[in-house]
C-alpha cells in the first residue's frame, strides 16, 4: 500500500506543477450482473497544463491491469511507467492531454465501484464512493483535492438499468451491435474534486419531481430532482417526504447563502452497504439505505435523515463549490455541514428538538473523542491520504460544528452569514484553507479571529468547567466558575473563552423545576467570578451553559446534583433535562461516580422522558454503562435490574409509541447477557406473547434472535428459516451477527477466520459477523487476543484501509474485568503497550486506531476500578 498513501508534500509539488482543465471518462459496466466479471474497462482522457516544460508527474490509478497510456499523442511503455498504483508522465509539454485505459475491479468494501447483488431479487447494483482518495480506483486521475476540473462522463450499461452522474443525462443510445446494452452520456460538470465525482448504475427504482426557486435578483433557478433506491426496497421507500424536505432545504440554503445551487440537477440515491451516512457528490447525493426504513423506526430516526438531507445539502455550497485545499482543513466542509444540518432541520421542519439532538448526540459524540490521546486540533494535520481517512471524526464534524455555533454566537447570526456568502464568491469553484475563512468572517464582523481561531481551532481537548459556592444562609455569595483546559496531545493547559449562560432552577408549586432566573458571562483563564450570582438566593439546580452555547463538560456542584438524581423528570425544558443527561454520563464515563448510579438514573427517569431521541440515546449509555464500566461484581445484579424495568416498561408503554420501540430493543439488546427474559423474547417470536401496538417486523425479530442465539437457543437451522422470512440485505447482515453469537467455540473460530483470513464478506457482513464473535461468554474470547495482535500488521498490509480499520477496531479485545489488579496491569492492557511499544514504525493510521481502543478499555476499566462507595451528592 506504500505509494497509494499520498503525501502531503507530494500533492503541494503536484499542484505547483500543473493545472488541470478537464476529464473525459467512459466506463463500461455491462457485464456487472456476471459475478464471474470482476473488472470492467475503465478510459480516462485527461486535459491539463505543467507551469514547466519538460517536467514530470504522475497519475494515480488503483486498477487491474493498465492496458495502455497515451501522452500528447504517443503511446507509452505501460511496464516502464506504471509503478504500482501510480502511471509516471515525463517531459510534459504546456499543454497535455493524457489517456489512459484499464481495467478497474469491482469493490464489497465500499471503496470505488461497489458492487451489490440484492438477495432478495438476485439483481445487480452500482454506485461509487470515493472521499477520500478512491476514485483512483474507478479511473486515472490525479487525486487531491486542489486539482479540480471539469468532468464529463460516458456509462456503457444495461438497457434497463438506470444510470446517473454529477452532471444532466444529455444523450441516451442503444447500441446498434448490442441492443441490451446502451451507452448514456452526461453534461460536463463545473470545476470539482475528483472525490465527489460519481457514477449510480443499476435496476434502481427512481422517483422525480423538481424545485422552482427565485432569486435574489429576480430570475428564476429550475432544478430537476430524482430519488432512487433498489427496486425491492420501493414499497418502502417515501419519496414524497424526500422531495419535501429536499424542497424546503433549496428554499432555505439557496436564500441564506445568497449563491444560486450550482450543479444543474439534484438527484439523491439511497445505496447498500454504504460506508457512510451520506455523500455529498454534486447533482447525485448518495446515502444509506438504512434511511429507508423497512422496519418500524422512531421520530429521532426521521429527524436523524433529515438533518443528514440538510447536512449534504449545505456541502452543494461548503465543500464542493468551495473546498479545502488539503486535507488539513477538512472542517471548512464538515463542520459547516454539521452545523447547517441541524440549523436546516431548525429553520425548514416541524422539529423543535434539532439543538436538543445535537446537543445530546453530536456533541457527545465529540466529547468521547476529544478525550482521547489521539485527539486533534480542529485544523488538523493531516500528512497522508491514510491520516486523513482516519479524521472523519467527531472533532471534524461535531466539535467544528460546535465551536461555529459559539462563533455564531460571537459574531452575530447576521455576521456569520455575511461572511459565508463573501466566501463563496471570492472562491467559487476554487480551494481556501482556514486563512480565506477567517478572512472572510473578520471582513464581515468587524472582529480580529485571529486569537478566537488559535484558541478554537488550534488546540486540542475539552475544557471541563466546575463551579466553586459560598453559601449563607441560603443565599449566594461568590460564585467562580474553575476552568481545567488540558491539550492532551501537548499537556499544556489551553483556557478558551466561553460565552455562556448560567440557569437557576427551582420547584414550582406544581412540582415542576423551571428556570427561575439566569445570567450571561464571559468564561476566560483558568477562573472566572460571576459577580451577577452574589446575593440571590440558593438554587435547586445551578445549570452552567444552560441552553448549550458552549462547547465544554459541566462538573455539576454537589446540590445540583443531589437535585438532578432526585428530580431529573421534574426539568420541564427538553434542553437543560439533555445537558443533565450528559453530566450525570461524563461523570460516570470520568469515573467520577460510580456508573452504577448513571444506570440508576436511566431506571428512574428514563420512562418519564419525552424526548424519544434523548430516551434511545441515555438507554444507550446505560447498556454501555453495565458491560463496560460497572464492576464485575455488581455487574450481574444492576444488569438484571435494568432488564426487569425494561421489560416492565415495554408492557407499560402507549401502544405503537416511539417509547414502546426503545424500550424493545433495550430488552433485546440487555438480553443477550442476560437469560431471564427469554421467554419473553421467544414467545414474542413465535406469537405465544402479544404486546398490544408492537410492530414484530424484521429488525426487531433479528435484535430477539440475537440475544437467543447469544445464549445458545437459536440453532443454524432456526436462523436459516428466519432468513428465509427476510431473505433481504439487512436480513443476510442478522443472520450473520446471530450466527456468530452462538456460545460455542467452533462457532467464534469460524466467525474469526472468515473476518481475519477470509475476504469473501462484503464491508456490512463482515462488521455483522464481528459483531456476533463479540458477543458470548469472556471466556470463549480469552484465546483470541494474542492472535489479534499477532495479525494486525498483515491484515493492515492485505486489506483496504476500509476493511483493515473494521477489522482492526471491531476484533480488539475490549470486553475486559478488572478482576484485582489495577488498570494498568491488566493483561490487555500490556498487550497493547508491548505492540505499541515494539511496532513505533507501523502506520500512523493504524497506531491510532490501537491507542483509541487502549483508552477506551483503560476508561472502562478506570471506571470498574472506583469504589461503589464513592462520595456522591445521591441521597
Amino acid at each position: 500500500m506504500s505509494n497509494q498513501n499520498l503525501r502531503r508534500d507530494e500533492a503541494a509539488t503536484r499542484s505547483a506543477l500543473i493545472t488541470t482543465h478537464s476529464y473525459d471518462v467512459s466506463l463500461d459496466v455491462r457485464q456487472a450482473a456476471d459475478p464471474d466479471v470482476a473488472g470492467y474497462t475503465s478510459r480516462s482522457v485527461i486535459n491539463f497544463s505543467a507551469g514547466e516544460p519538460g517536467s514530470s508527474t504522475f497519475l494515480d490509478f488503483i486498477s487491474s491491469q493498465v492496458h495502455s497510456v497515451f501522452l500528447n499523442g504517443k503511446g507509452l511503455p505501460v511496464a516502464d511507467v506504471v509503478d504500482g498504483s501510480r502511471i509516471r508522465l515525463d517531459n510534459l509539454q504546456a499543454e497535455n492531454q493524457v489517456t489512459v485505459t484499464g481495467t478497474a475491479l469491482y469493490s464489497t468494501s465500499g471503496e470505488g465501484m461497489h458492487r451489490f447483488f440484492d438477495p432478495a431479487d438476485g439483481q445487480c447494483y452500482l454506485y461509487t464512493q470515493y472521499e477520500p482518495a478512491d476514485a483512483r480506483r474507478v479511473f486515472a486521475n490525479f487525486e487531491q483535492p486542489d486539482l479540480k476540473a471539469e468532468f464529463t462522463f460516458h456509462v456503457m450499461a444495461p438497457s434497463a438499468w438506470q444510470v446517473s452522474s454529477n452532471g444532466v443525462e444529455t444523450r441516451r443510445a442503444q447500441l446498434t451491435s448490442d441492443p441490451d446494452t446502451s451507452r448514456w452520456d452526461f453534461a460536463p460538470t463545473k470545476a470539482m474534486s475528483t472525490y465527489i465525482t460519481t457514477v449510480l448504475a443499476g435496476p434502481y427504482f427512481k422517483a422525480e419531481d423538481s424545485w422552482r426557486g427565485t432569486l435574489t435578483d429576480g430570475s428564476v433557478l429550475d432544478v430537476p430532482l430524482a430519488l432512487y433506491c433498489r427496486a425491492s426496497m420501493a414499497p418502502s421507500f417515501d419519496p414524497e417526504a424526500l422531495f419535501t424536505l429536499t424542497k424546503n432545504g433549496l428554499d432555505f440554503f439557496n436564500e441564506l447563502f445568497d449563491f444560486p445551487y450550482p450543479w444543474g440537477k439534484y438527484d439523491q440515491a439511497f445505496v447498500p452497504e454504504y460506508n457512510l451516512g451520506a455523500m455529498e457528490n454534486p447533482g447525485l447525493v448518495t446515502f444509506t439505505e438504512n434511511y429507508v426504513f423497512t422496519s418500524r423506526a422512531a421520530d429521532s430516526q426521521y429527524q436523524a435523515r433529515a438533518n443528514t438531507l440538510l447536512h449534504e445539502m449545505a456541502h452543494m455550497w461548503f465543500g464542493d463549490l468551495v473546498t479545502m485545499q488539503w486535507w488539513d482543513d477538512l472542517w471548512l466542509k464538515e463542520s459547516f455541514a454539521d452545523y447547517m444540518g441541524t440549523l436546516g432541520v431548525d429553520r425548514t421542519t416541524d422539529w423543535d428538538t434539532a439543538w436538543v439532538n445535537f446537543a445530546n448526540n453530536r456533541k457527545a459524540w465529540a466529547y468521547v473523542q476529544d478525550q482521547l490521546p489521539t485527539t486533534h486540533p480542529i485544523v488538523a494535520d493531516i500528512p497522508d491520504l491514510e491520516a486523513a481517512k482516519q479524521n472523519f471524526d467527531g472533532i471534524t464534524y461535531a466539535k467544528g460544528a460546535s465551536v461555529l455555533k459559539q462563533l455564531v454566537a460571537y459574531v452575530g447570526f447576521e455576521a456569520f452569514v455575511a461572511g459565508s456568502r463573501r466566501y463563496f464568491k471570492d472562491h467559487a469553484y476554487g480551494n481556501t484553507t482556514l486563512a480565506d475563512l477567517l478572512a472572510a468572517l473578520s471582513a464581515a464582523s468587524g472582529r480580529d479571529l485571529a486569537d478566537w481561531a488559535r484558541q478554537w481551532l488550534q488546540t486540542s481537548g475539552i475544557s471541563t468547567l466546575t463551579t466553586g459556592i459560598e453559601e449563607h444562609d441560603g443565599v449566594l455569595g461568590a460564585v467562580t466558575l474553575f476552568q481545567d483546559a488540558e491539550d492532551p496531545t501537548t499537556g499544556r493547559q489551553e483556557p478558551r473563552p466561553h460565552r455562556l449562560r448560567i440557569g437557576l432552577y427551582e420547584m414550582d408549586d406544581a412540582g415542576a423545576l423551571v428556570r427561575t432566573d439566569s445570567v450571561e458571562t464571559d468564561v476566560t483563564g483558568a477562573r472566572t467570578d460571576v459577580p451577577a450570582l452574589a446575593g440571590r438566593p440558593r438554587p435547586a439546580l445551578m445549570l452552567v451553559n444552560d441552553d448549550d452555547l458552549s462547547y465544554a463538560k459541566v462538573r455539576l456542584d454537589p446540590r445540583s446534583e443531589a437535585t438532578v438524581r432526585n428530580s431529573l423528570s421534574s426539568l420541564t425544558d427538553p434542553m437543560a433535562r439533555a445537558l443533565c443527561w450528559t453530566a450525570l454520563w461524563d461523570s460516570a464515563r470520568d469515573a467520577v461516580t460510580p456508573s452504577a448510579l448513571y444506570v440508576d438514573a436511566v431506571q428512574r427517569f428514563g420512562p418519564a422522558e419525552a424526548g424519544i431521541g434523548v430516551l434511545l440515546n441515555v438507554l444507550g449509555n446505560a447498556s454501555t454503562a453495565i458491560e463496560r464500566y460497572v464492576p464485575e461484581a455488581k455487574r450481574a445484579g444492576v444488569r438484571r435490574g435494568f432488564l426487569s424495568m425494561a421489560a416492565d416498561e415495554l408492557q407499560r408503554a402507549a401502544p405503537g409509541s416511539d417509547q414502546q420501540l426503545a424500550w424493545a430493543r433495550t430488552v433485546a439488546a440487555t438480553s443477550r447477557f442476560d437469560d431471564s427474559r427469554l421467554d419473553l423474547l421467544r414467545g414474542i417470536l413465535d406469537g405465544s406473547t402479544v404486546i398490544e401496538g408492537l410492530s414484530v417486523d424484521a429488525e426487531l425479530r433479528w435484535n430477539l434472535w440475537h440475544a437467543l442465539a447469544a445464549h445458545g437457543q437459536a440453532t443454524a437451522e432456526q436462523l436459516d428459516g428466519e432468513l428465509g422470512r427476510d431473505n433481504t440485505a439487512a436480513g443476510k447482515s442478522g443472520h450473520a451477527t446471530a450466527l456468530a453469537a452462538r456460545p460455542d467455540a467452533a462457532v467464534k473460530e469460524a466467525a474469526w477466520n472468515e473476518a481475519v483470513h477470509g475476504t469473501s464478506l462484503s464491508n456490512q457482513l463482515l462488521s455483522a459477523t464481528i459483531a456476533g464473535f463479540n458477543t458470548g461468554p469472556a471466556a470463549l474470547l480469552q484465546g483470541f487476543t494474542d492472535r489479534y495482535f499477532d495479525c494486525l500488521e498483515d491484515v493492515w498490509a492485505g486489506r483496504s484501509i476500509e476493511i483493515a480499520s473494521r477489522i482492526v477496531r471491531g476484533l480488539y479485545p475490549a470486553g475486559q474485568d478488572l478482576g484485582g489488579g489495577t488498570p494498568d496491569s491488566h493483561p490487555v492492557i500490556i498487550r497493547t503497550d508491548e505492540w505499541l511499544a515494539g511496532h513505533q514504525d507501523a502506520p500512523r493510521a493504524l497506531r491510532r486506531i490501537i491507542i483509541e481502543q487502549r483508552s477506551h478499555l483503560h476508561r472502562a476499566l478506570e471506571a470498574q476500578a472506583l469504589p461503589a462507595n464513592t462520595p456522591s451528592a445521591a441521597p
